[in-house]
């Protein structure tokens, strides 16, 4: 695309005086400030030391004395509730339009500031957030101030700030660089906007002085204006090169330019209307008009060889349409030197005045001053006494509703239908065919899986002190061999077993044996087990062996069967004992028990034979070489418990006879 660049050198304002036939007075030479559209309907406007709210017939409401002259670059600004802000002498000045329910309106100085004689210390804009109630204030060379509507500082920032431990902003003049810009908020994105003198566009937090983004658009030019949208979009107008940019408001990427034409004012800005359309007048006499997607339509109601617009358009009170004006020129001329485009006039024949919807093309009403319908209305209201450019009259235009066919909407309706448009954007992690993407994940899950469980057998084999500086291999073989030896074992001791269940007298080498085996098969045992197998198992936690048990007398040997449901006992006296009480008879007694989920050598009590199993006492007639007692491997108990308990009986019943015949 073309760039086409201009210079602006038209230094002149169209004044529209009210009637010659007027008398000559000192209240018709006074001249007011650039206007404010209220919600209410009242152009407001500053003239000296004034504030001055006209109804849009022309007449004035009330006037208001402020002590202090008004700035004529800076219009009134909105600040919600019925309050508006405005700049006179450098200071803020709030203004309250209902004072405790009384129709006087009241202004108070909000802050004010003490410049240098280079300027240093002099306002250089002001903006008013109505949705935080916050007002901000661009002071030259000392930075962007935050303040409550009370006037207490919340923050402030200056064009240098180090974030993250970086340094930002004034990347090419540190030493002599402040903002030099009007404030701009963005009320659907909660940002401010504003620019340096280097070229630098900021993006900054309501809240907080914190910088989301930082523009270098000095390469386009140093001086721009800044116009926010509401709509994901913020418009930067560079007039010496007469360019628009658009620009996104999360990022400060340029998403597209378009070329205008050559503009009255370096402060020149441009219109945005609720249907995201920006549109921006032009000295070559045409309205430039760009949808939000940079789509550019060119209009001009009147002939543009021999027109200029040289003020921004008003919207009107639906936020669709928007007024125009295009001032007829008698001689003008425009020519172009090198770069720059020059356009020059003598004087101003007709204003001509439009109500155009920039979104379909479509006029809906048009006039003329001087014309009857104008002349009228300066005349015969309170603006006569006032000098008028066609900003002013533009402005109560729009305030009366000229020709406007369609029903007003509220501030409210106008910020949601703007705040609407706002698109958000999706970021794509994966690109491709959607069965190619569940595929991916699938397949990137059963990896996660594998090496979750790799890392788990890791952490609980090699993490012990017991595999540590140890091959695995070792380990798994040793663990191998262990679980034959004890299949060799249990083969051993079911053999033993048998032997000694099938047997009536079991000898004493063959249950120290079996004993023996038992303890090794438990010892292998121990060590398959998981603790063992950690590293985990110590001497504290190795059970007590009973395998034998020996109290000087007798010897005791048990066995458990492989599920653990019974247990077998033998208890054999020893050879001082059996020296002591040797019997002749060849007889043995057994004592035999049930081990129903009791442990083997509990004591148990008998109230019908007074004695336990554990403590057995012989009689006379009983032999003494050994007592043997023993459950059999299904936990069912095999005993000849009551051939012993018989042999007491008939002994005793032996020894009653004797005692009776005596």
């Amino acid at each position: 695309m073309a760039v086409f660049q201009s210079l602006v050198v038209l230094g002149f304002l169209v004044f529209l005086a009210s009637t010659q036939s007027q008398p000559a007075k000192e209240a018709s030479y006074r001249r007011l400030s650039r206007p404010l559209i209220g919600h209410d309907g009242k152009v407001y406007a500053c003239s000296e030391k004034d504030l001055l709210a006209f109804e849009s017939n022309g007449t004035i409401a009330w006037t208001l004395h402020l002590n202090y002259t008004c700035s004529f670059d800076m219009p009134p600004i909105h600040g919600g509730k019925e309050k508006i802000y405005l700049v006179a002498e450098n200071r803020v000045l709030k203004v309250s339009l209902l004072n405790n329910g009384t129709s006087k309106p009241s202004a108070e100085v909000l802050l004010s500031t003490e410049p240098t004689k280079e300027g240093d210390g002099a306002i250089v804009g002001l903006a008013v957030s109505t949705v935080s109630s916050s007002v901000y204030v661009n002071i030259r060379r000392r930075g962007l101030f935050a303040y409550t509507a009370r006037g207490q500082l919340l923050w402030s920032a200056g064009p240098v700030i180090d974030q993250y431990g970086y340094q930002q902003g004034c990347r090419k003049n540190i030493a002599d660089c402040y903002f030099n810009s009007v404030p701009v908020i963005d009320q659907c994105e909660a940002s401010i906007y504003i620019s340096n003198n280097g070229g630098e566009l900021y993006s900054l937090s309501t809240r907080s002085p914190h910088f989301k983004w930082i523009q270098d658009l000095s390469s386009y030019d140093r001086v721009f204006s800044i116009t926010p949208v509401n709509n994901g979009r913020l418009y930067v107008t560079v007039p010496t090169k007469a360019l628009l940019l658009a620009l996104d408001v999360s990022s400060g990427n340029v998403l597209w330019e378009g070329s205008i034409g050559p503009l009255s004012t370096a402060d020149h800005t441009p219109i945005v209307d609720s249907n995201g359309w920006i549109s921006i007048g032009s000295l070559d006499g045409f309205l430039y008009s760009f949808s939000p997607t940079g789509i550019l339509k060119k209009f001009s109601k009147a002939a543009a060889m021999d027109s200029v617009i040289q003020v921004t358009p008003f919207l009107d009170c639906t936020g669709f349409a928007i007024y125009i004006s295009q001032t007829e020129m008698d001689g003008k001329i425009s020519h172009t030197v090198g770069e720059y485009t020059f356009v020059s006039a003598m004087k101003p024949k007709s204003v001509l005045f439009t109500l155009y919807v920039p979104a379909t093309g479509s006029i809906y009403w048009s006039g003329r001053y001087p014309g009857d319908q104008f002349s009228s209305l300066i005349s015969h209201s309170d603006l006569h006494h006032f000098i008028l450019d066609e900003r002013i009259v533009l402005a109560f235009v729009a305030a009366s509703k000229t020709g406007n066919p369609l029903a007003c909407r509220s501030t409210r309706q106008k910020f949601m239908s703007s705040c609407s448009q706002v698109t958000p954007k999706i970021v794509n992690i994966y690109t491709g065919s959607q069965r190619a993407i569940l595929l991916f994940l699938f397949f990137e899950s059963v990896i996660l899986v594998v090496l979750a469980g790799l890392v788990r057998f890791c952490c609980i084999f090699w993490s012990k002190k017991k595999l540590q500086g140890q091959n695995l291999g070792t380990f798994l073989e040793k663990r191998r061999s262990l679980r034959l030896k004890k299949k060799a074992f249990d083969r051993t001791i079911t053999k033993l077993e048998q032997k000694a269940a099938n047997e009536a007298v079991a000898n004493d080498e063959a249950l120290e044996k079996l004993g023996s085996l038992l303890q090794e098969r438990e010892g292998i045992e121990r060590k398959l087990s998981t603790t063992y197998s950690l590293g985990r198992d110590g001497i504290s936690s190795r059970s007590k062996s009973l395998l034998p048990l020996y109290d000087g007398k007798t010897r005791s040997y048990y066995f458990r069967g492989a599920k653990k449901e019974s247990v077998t006992v033998f208890q054999t006296l020893s050879d001082t004992s059996s020296s002591k009480e040797n019997s002749t008879e060849g007889e043995s007694s057994w004592t035999s028990y049930e081990d129903k989920g009791k442990e083997p050598l509990e004591q148990e009590s008998s109230s019908e034979d007074g004695f336990s199993t554990r403590d057995l006492r012989r009689s006379p007639s009983e032999p003494a070489s050994s007592s043997t007692g023993f459950v059999d491997h299904e936990g069912e108990v095999k005993s000849l418990h009551e051939m012993k308990i018989g042999g007491r009986s008939s002994s005793l019943k032996k020894r009653r006879a004797m005692s009776s015949t005596n």
